[in-house]
């Protein structure tokens, strides 16, 4: 699938809803300023629209969703994740093309600061997103009844297939005492978590990128 997506334009959506466990709600508000590079030299997270993206280690803070309110599905939803090579070189990619995009359409463009956006950059309509992947999943030769919220089951199943504790699953899906993961309840909002980029670098390689 991953390889089926690299044509499709939501190529980047795809990686990141696979390595990180991100509700689809939580993809589509995603702002690049949530979007963050560590720096060294100052011992702290800045927006790759500052720091760029020549640096080893990326975030994003999900503090939104594509929801009423705009806010995350519940307070305990809101968390920091580290991001996995893959899904920090297919971010870094997808920004050089939307920069190239906003050229192209001048003034057409419509800034939101959304790291996922239609052609002019306005919010992705839900259906049209799910069009898109069940056009990705049939191209990968699984179908079309999958959805974007699949990425996220997928996520929750490499990880308890790894051995992750389902308490570090749960944090990391922004779960809280939910039977779904049996969670342990958290009520504060949580540092980086980076055994999910650890994990996914193990899966998908851990390879110097050019």
């Amino acid at each position: 699938m991953l390889k089926a997506a690299e044509s499709s334009e939501l190529h980047a959506y795809v990686v990141l809803s696979l390595t990180t466990g991100v509700r689809t709600e939580e993809a589509r508000a995603l702002r690049w300023d949530h979007v963050v590079a560590w720096i060294p030299s100052l011992k702290a997270w800045q927006p790759v629209t500052e720091a760029g993206f020549k640096h080893k280690r990326f975030a994003i803070y999900v503090w939104r969703a594509d929801r009423v309110g705009g806010d995350t599905k519940t307070r305990k939803s809101r968390r920091t994740l580290e991001l996995p090579k893959l899904s920090a070189e297919a971010l870094r990619h997808h920004h050089a093309r939307q920069a190239a995009q906003k050229l192209k359409v001048g003034e057409l463009w419509q800034e939101h600061n959304l790291v996922f956006c239609t052609s002019v950059g306005t919010p992705l309509d839900a259906a049209n997103v799910r069009r898109a992947f069940r056009q990705i999943t049939k191209n990968a030769g699984i179908g079309t009844d999958w959805t974007p919220r699949e990425l996220r089951h997928s996520f929750v199943s490499i990880m308890s297939d790894q051995g992750v504790p389902i308490e570090t699953i749960a944090d990391l899906v922004g779960h809280a005492g939910t039977s779904v993961t049996e969670a342990v309840y958290r009520h504060q909002l949580k540092p980086v978590i980076t055994k999910g980029a650890h994990t996914m670098n193990t899966i998908f390689g851990d390879k110097p990128t050019g």
